[in-house]
């Protein structure tokens, strides 16, 4: 009986992850698919990731850029939405844009009485936009299992550079640690 409930369990862990993946992946499908007035499995999908593309190929033309701007414009004027905007236009540049934020794999030092150690992401080297002019940088660090994370200001020497890619360490660090690189 012990040895069932052992296969159970080892069962339960093989296909866990990959039937929730699954049944994510196929409610994600059905919801996009009932936004349409017309039935056709996975034409949603296909339909919103043609969309996405087209507003991407117009956005990267000349005739958009007065349009976005104007956008912007009236974004920047009403306090809230400007915050919300600003952050999220960032966070998506961070990991998609030109300008690719999470580059600089870090491990930072937290604490070094009892050498607590975090895995993060340097951001800023110069820290004199909000008025610090010693020596210290901006560190990201991700939380694990959530889309949120921390921003710590640190000592320059307790930061040490990782000889691994951002999508490793941020792999690592979204599993908690418990992936293999």
């Amino acid at each position: 009986m012990k040895n069932l409930f052992s296969y159970f369990l080892q069962g339960l862990l093989l296909i866990a992850p990959i039937g929730i993946t699954l049944f994510v992946l196929y409610r994600l499908l059905l919801w996009i698919d009932n936004i349409l007035p017309f039935k056709f499995p996975g034409l949603g999908l296909i339909v919103i990731l043609v969309a996405i593309t087209f507003l991407g190929f117009i956005g990267k033309t000349f005739l958009a850029r007065p349009f976005l701007l104007f956008f912007e414009g009236i974004i920047k004027r009403t306090p809230l939405v400007k915050i919300i905007y600003s952050s999220l236009k960032d966070l998506f540049s961070a990991f998609v844009g030109k300008e690719k934020k999470f580059k600089h794999p870090v491990l930072v030092k937290i604490n070094k009485e009892s050498n607590i150690e975090k895995i993060g992401f340097l951001t800023r080297n110069d820290l004199s936009i909000i008025g610090i002019k010693d020596s210290k940088v901006a560190v990201y660090c991700p939380h694990s299992y959530a889309f949120s994370g921390e921003l710590y200001i640190v000592p320059a020497d307790s930061v040490i550079t990782l000889d691994i890619s951002s999508a490793e360490a941020m792999k690592f660090i979204i599993s908690g640690g418990i992936t293999n690189i």
